[in-house]
């Protein structure tokens, strides 16, 4: 059986990981762009799922910091979550492609009543 579809924040918080090490104002400024500014993550929402990332094993802490005397975690993919997001985006790769196969296909018009 394979895992559920990952919910689109999940799948921005991992994607934003993906390429570089970021902290979490990082991450949700990463989102905003990757998404052109239609997905904000508010700060609860996303410390939230960092929360719940780190104990699915999905993301580790790279490292912390202290920056202006707040404390600063760095949050990194981790392998498994590395994998997990290959595999979903994969799954969404397939249904794009037979969603775009889909609309191509010409029907006759509907017969009038």
């Amino acid at each position: 059986m394979s895992e559920r579809a990952m919910q689109e924040p999940t799948l921005m918080v991992l994607t934003a990981l993906a390429d570089a090490p970021r902290h979490g104002y990082a991450i949700a400024q990463e989102v905003k762009a990757m998404t052109g500014g239609r997905v904000v993550l508010r700060t609860g929402a996303l410390y939230g799922a960092l929360d719940r990332l780190l104990a699915d094993g999905l993301i580790d802490v790279e490292r912390e910091e202290v920056v202006d005397g707040r404390a600063r975690r760095i949050f990194t993919l981790s392998p498994s979550g590395r994998k997990r997001l290959a595999a979903e985006a994969e799954r969404l790769a397939v249904t794009a492609k037979e969603a775009t196969r889909r609309l191509s296909v010409t029907r006759p018009p509907a017969a009038a009543t």
